[in-house]
């Protein structure tokens, strides 16, 4: 239930890429991403009336900038600079920052076959994106690779970090995204403010705000809380799936062959490396009740 729970935030994450090109202002990146953390950061803070106390003040501020501030400048660069579902399959390779940081960081095994899965699922990435007579924005994909390091390099700091003692999941995701907020909110004086804002406009905000903040990271940051940073990592995959569907059966974009089959393979790369973290863990729980009775 928890896997599943988790598993709906990267479909949440998948509409954004259309609700960003279909309803918000042209060319406005950081009033996306200001707009989609601090509100819900401000909500989250009044409800639960907690601040953070000690080192957590410094855990809270590289939290909300890794983790949100930074990543939705770069995350919404991209939505901007590429098609729905080429950003969020390239971003797809969260789980390859994961697996290489959770044994320093977590002292997390990383099995051999998710190791082969991760790149099986970064050749699916090149295929995408390096497909011969495909014109893709340079900016874009730069832009998208990085808002995947700072991805994978948050879940893991957030895992490692947990939560403080005593304070619900929900008022740490509620800093992050408070700071993530005014991490970009300076930005807004280089980027600029859009002379009117109409009712499809704010529609999109609401929803980015609602859907992809409050009810989406709520739901993420609870799944690493409670499971292992690689297998939240792994479900991105449903990420690129969704964006991809929605792209072909609202916006009729089209995939070249190969990088349809780059779209295939990172997607089954994705699955696949679910199912052999959770029989490999299995395997380990039963061998330790085994030892424990023996």
């Amino acid at each position: 239930m928890n896997l599943l729970l988790t598993a709906l935030t990267p479909i949440i994450w998948g509409t954004s890429y259309l609700v960003v090109t279909d309803t918000l202002p042209p060319n406005r990146p950081i009033l996306a991403g200001v707009m989609r953390a601090l509100p819900a950061g401000l909500l989250l803070l009044l409800w639960y009336r907690k601040l953070p106390r000690g080192d957590w003040w410094l855990k809270a501020i590289v939290l909300g900038i890794v983790n949100i501030g930074a990543f939705f400048a770069f995350l919404f660069l991209t939505a901007y600079l590429l098609p729905g579902g080429i950003a969020s399959v390239l971003t797809n390779s969260v789980p390859l920052v994961v697996m290489v940081l959770s044994r320093p960081l977590l002292g997390v095994r990383v099995y051999p076959m998710q190791v082969f899965t991760g790149l099986l699922a970064l050749a699916g990435v090149a295929a995408l994106v390096l497909s011969p007579g495909v014109s893709l924005n340079p900016t874009g994909v730069v832009s998208g690779l990085i808002a995947t390091l700072l991805a994978g390099t948050g879940m893991v700091l957030a895992k490692r970090w947990g939560t403080p003692e005593g304070v619900p999941q929900l008022a740490v995701t509620g800093w992050q995204l408070l700071f993530g907020g005014l991490f970009l909110s300076p930005l807004l004086l280089w980027e600029g403010l859009p002379s009117h804002l109409t009712p499809l406009n704010l529609a999109g905000y609401g929803y980015l705000t609602v859907m992809g903040a409050l009810v989406a990271y709520g739901l993420w940051f609870r799944g690493i809380a409670l499971l292992d940073a690689v297998s939240v990592s792994l479900l991105s995959v449903l990420n690129p799936l969704t964006a991809s569907l929605l792209g072909l059966l609202v916006k009729g974009e089209q995939f070249t062959a190969l990088q349809a089959v780059g779209a295939v393979v990172i997607v089954f790369a994705g699955l696949a490396a679910q199912i052999v973290g959770i029989r490999y863990r299995a395997r380990e729980e039963k061998t330790k009740q085994t030892r424990a009775v023996a």
